[in-house]
């Protein structure tokens, strides 16, 4: 079956390289702001019967992205495509995945809610910060990894640098990421015991396993102010470790987080372009078009897509 590729203004770039990817062209779509910020849309072609793919990481300024892609499914709904899949290749909100506390929400759960209300009969995603907030929707709903992306580049790395490697997860919550890396590299993995006080504030406690003599590569799935990475380097580096460089799927990267890595004792960090951010300085972006491409593919196809978490 065909699939159409439409694309939000989140992350265009990443929208147009999937449809390169699989070989079509982009649905026209116009996208404006009025003066107020309300957001307008209109599909410039006929959509009536299609399978249409909708590509839109719910991202800085987030609350725009998210009134943006839900304004683009309503759009869709109305116009009688077939079936649409919100495609997120960065779900905000996800770490408000819980109550944390009396009287405050569960904002994963009602970004969910949205989605499902605005028409998507399906959702397609990437490390989510929390596996179970796959159970928040009532629609199928797939969770691709970047682990295989990221295990290409650290092949390369550990033999072009010829490293000694350990994979390091950055909390407990990041183990069972961390250790499908460690299985693929074959080798050890050891995990941060931290402490957050306050939101982006964390202060680390204990490197749980052996890292001396080893080069370190911490593994995560969101960077966002850089605290935790950083002091996660300093951690390691004076328990022993030869070198430390990171592995992250979603670059926030808000605030000072740039400035913070480019003074760190951390080699390099290398993210996905599931956010739009530049590439620079010890900061590398990997695209993860090509594994998306697959997913639309093998959704449009009706066909399974467990291949991809290989």
């Amino acid at each position: 079956m065909s699939v159409k590729i439409l694309g939000g203004t989140a992350n265009l770039a990443l929208a147009t390289n999937i449809a390169k990817n699989l070989k079509i062209p982009m649905v026209q779509c116009e996208i404006r702001r009025f003066g107020d910020g309300e957001i307008f849309v209109e599909v410039c072609e006929n959509l009536r019967g299609e399978d249409v793919f909708v590509i839109q990481s719910i991202s800085k300024p987030a609350n725009d992205s998210l009134m943006e892609l839900l304004i683009i499914i309503d759009t869709l709904k109305r116009s009688s495509a077939r079936r649409i899949t919100a495609v997120l290749p960065y779900y905000g909100y996800a770490r408000q995945d819980r109550k944390t506390g009396p009287r405050t929400p569960i904002s994963a759960k009602l970004v969910a809610n949205l989605i499902e209300a605005a028409g998507a009969h399906r959702v397609l995603t990437m490390d989510l910060h929390a596996a179970q907030i796959q159970g928040f929707f009532d629609i199928p709903t797939d969770n691709l990894f970047a682990a295989p992306v990221f295990a290409r580049e650290l092949e390369v790395r550990v033999s072009k640098h010829k490293l000694k490697p350990i994979i390091v997860s950055p909390d407990v919550g990041g183990l069972v990421r961390a250790r499908l890396l460690a299985k693929r590299l074959g080798c050890g993995l050891a995990v941060i015991d931290k402490r957050r006080e306050t939101d982006g504030k964390s202060e680390v406690m204990n490197v749980i396993g052996e890292t001396a003599g080893f080069d370190c590569l911490l593994v995560d799935d969101i960077v966002d102010t850089a605290g935790t990475l950083c002091n996660a380097t300093d951690a390691l580096l004076e328990q022993g470790a030869n070198s430390v460089a990171a592995v992250i799927t979603h670059g926030v990267l808000s605030g000072d987080a740039r400035a913070r890595i480019e003074k760190s004792a951390l080699d390099e960090i290398t993210i996905t372009d599931s956010i739009v951010n530049e590439q620079k300085g010890k900061i590398r972006i990997v695209s993860v078009a090509p594994l998306f491409a697959k997913a639309v593919q093998s959704i449009g196809d009706e066909k399974s897509i467990s291949r991809l978490f290989e």
